[in-house]
């Protein structure tokens, strides 16, 4: 794909989990309240907004055999309208929770609304096809839940085995394109080795950037590599050291050059509620940013 024909302004956001409590929470609250409405001001300023849906939105199917099974009802959609997201990526853990015809519902909720989405379809090469959103190739895939794969004829998610490598149909999808992978183990604060790896190949390939989740706590940045975005909405568990309910709006400038800017804005997620972090929480977060940063050699 060609990259980016002029300057364009993402706000990227991760994990977004819209089912189980705040779904609860939907049931009586208007679903713009999730969000102040001075980060919902941010979000809608940008050119593009891109985030990482980690549920299926529907009311049918039955929760498959796991630990934890996420399912948002129809109104969420309307949560994402109030932010302005413009796509969603749906390649991850969570998106068939609630089985194929839930996924099939996620995406005609999507479609009505006039929001694009990556990483997940009918079948696996609707699932590994780019998203095109003014100009811009969105490319988005999972490293896990091999068992949520899209088949020939299977709804699903577009899988990759990232400890294999970087395989050829992203490699030849990555040029020009935002690349958002759902990669590597929950609560990690720095990316494994195998993740650095395939974040070196999809740079090579010619990724325009690459925006990872998967964490649920935001990790460092390394050239046009945004290793995770972290959490953005959520009813989560509060992990004492790791902080998963402190965030980052990641602001993005991409012009056809590449990477020209990035600017980060500090999030706190309370329970199915995400504002803008202030005092000692932004200084926390900043620093611990910086800190994330530097340990990839970033500074």
């Amino acid at each position: 794909m060609e990259p980016v024909s002029a300057r364009v302004r993402l706000a990227l956001a991760g994990d977004t989990m819209l089912g189980r409590g705040v779904a609860r929470e939907l049931e009586r609250r208007p679903p713009q309240s999730l969000v102040e409405p001075a980060l919902a001001e941010l979000t809608r300023a940008a050119d593009l907004f891109v985030l990482n849906l980690e549920c299926c939105i529907s009311e049918r199917g039955k929760p498959v055999p796991k630990t934890f099974n996420f399912r948002a009802p129809p109104v969420a959609v309307e949560t994402l309208l109030h932010l302005g997201v413009d796509c969603v990526t749906l390649a991850n853990n969570h998106a068939l929770d609630y089985g194929p015809d839930a996924l099939l519902d996620t995406l005609e909720h999507l479609s009505a609304a006039g929001i694009a989405w990556a990483g997940a379809g009918e079948n696996v090469e609707e699932a590994r096809a780019e998203a095109v959103v003014d100009g811009l190739p969105i490319l988005a895939f999972c490293d896990h839940e091999p068992d949520f794969a899209a088949g020939p004829s299977r709804p699903g998610i577009a899988y990759a085995d990232l400890r294999r490598g970087v395989a050829d149909w992203l490699r030849e999808r990555a040029p020009g394109s935002l690349v958002c992978p759902h990669w590597g183990p929950n609560m990690t604060p720095a990316p494994l080795p195998y993740v650095r790896a395939a974040a070196r190949e999809l740079r090579e390939a010619g990724a325009a950037l690459v925006a990872g989740s998967s964490a649920h706590v935001f990790q460092g940045v390394e050239g046009n590599v945004l290793y995770d975005l972290g959490d953005f909405l959520d009813d989560y568990a509060v992990h004492p050291r790791l902080r998963n309910d402190y965030g980052l709006l990641f602001l993005v400038e991409l012009d056809p050059d590449g990477l020209r800017g990035i600017e980060v804005v500090p999030l706190k997620l309370e329970f199915a509620y995400t504002r803008l972090a202030r005092g000692e929480e932004a200084a926390w977060i900043r620093r611990r940013f910086r800190e994330a940063c530097a340990e990839l050699g970033a500074g």
